[in-house]
């Protein structure tokens, strides 16, 4: 190689340095400083804590969300005291021919060993069990012509005549001595949707409340009243003046008690020759919360079958309810 060739390889060398010099020297100048990175955690380190799961029924902490079992239970005299009430999340109240009550109980988060006396179910109980999901359903019948509707609903079916689990009380007259098996109705309700949001909220106790030592409502033919007992922190349940008592857990004490003013229209099937009533439960109008010993008038929605229920106190803000058992009445507009 000459000695020209030799500089002009040697200064095309230097140029092609320095430009690749330059270029480093401008990436380094527009980057931020040196980056930390965070080393992985240790074996031994505590992961974040986690909030508990709570009921969607009953705001209180459960390992795991359930199936749903309804179970439409008597509140006839002669069906008094029931079983299994007291480990229900949620008792709803609906009106029944003869100006009485039956109650609609709302299983989930426990059960109890023996529920009844299983009842009949109404066509309203199809609106009121529609925003479960597909709840497994436990009852004793229906008039003809109800019975396919309500076994063709969104339920998994645990009718009497279908379902095993069921057996008669020797110690009770017919037809208040049907009583099943609840963890039967259980495995055989398989396929059930689990407890999910229904628009119930569960918190402290917000101001606006009225101190209220009981609170009563009633049916043409029946009467229920809530006393207040600050000793339990539960509302006492008492059923045409006498005290509500269950064979297996003492009182019906609920923690929160919804009286829900709604359309009773009549039904359009037949009980023993007259329309029975139903309660409407989607739609909106007014309700009195019942909460640790105040009460609070409230607006209540619900706008379609599938939805759940929302209360609102004036203020548009959300009702928080008691932690722990519910129950719903649903009773004619005042």
């Amino acid at each position: 190689m000459t000695a020209r060739w030799r500089t002009t390889l040697i200064a095309i060398t230097v140029a092609v340095l320095a430009v690749a010099a330059g270029s480093a020297i401008v990436l380094l100048a527009g980057r931020p400083g040196p980056v930390k990175v965070r080393p992985p955690p240790s074996p031994g380190s505590p992961s974040p804590p986690q909030r508990p799961l709570a009921s969607p029924f009953t705001g209180e902490p459960v390992p795991s969300l359930r199936p749903v079992l309804a179970v439409k239970i008597d509140n006839y005299v002669l069906a008094r005291p029931q079983t299994g009430l007291t480990r229900a999340d949620i008792v709803y109240v609906l009106p029944v021919e003869g100006g009485l009550s039956r109650f609609m109980a709302i299983f989930s988060s426990n059960l109890p060993r023996v529920i009844g006396p299983v009842r009949s179910t109404r066509e309203d109980d199809i609106e009121l069990l529609r925003q479960f999901g597909r709840p497994a359903f436990a009852f004793s019948g229906a008039q003809p012509q109800l019975l396919p509707v309500v076994e063709h609903s969104r339920i998994v079916d645990l009718f009497d005549g279908v379902a095993g689990g069921y057996y008669r009380n020797p110690a009770r007259i017919a037809p208040y001595n049907l009583y099943a098996h609840a963890r039967t109705l259980a495995a055989e309700g398989r396929g059930a949707s689990t407890a999910r949001d229904i628009g119930f909220r569960f918190g402290p106790a917000p101001p606006g409340g009225r101190a209220t030592a009981a609170f009563a409502a009633s049916y043409p033919a029946a009467s229920l009243r809530f006393q207040w007992s600050a000793r339990r922190a539960r509302w006492l349940v008492w059923m045409d003046g006498s005290p509500a008592l269950t064979t297996d857990g003492g009182r019906l004490r609920p923690a929160t008690v919804v009286i829900q003013y709604t359309t009773v229209r009549t039904s359009r099937f037949l009980e023993e020759g007259a329309r029975p009533p139903y309660a409407q439960s989607t739609g909106s109008g007014r309700a009195v919360v019942l909460r640790n010993g105040l009460a609070y008038d409230v607006h209540w929605s619900r706008p379609s079958a599938g939805a759940g229920t929302t209360f609102t106190l004036p203020g548009g803000r959300r009702m928080d309810f008691a932690r722990g058992q519910v129950w719903v009445v649903l009773t004619a507009r005042e």
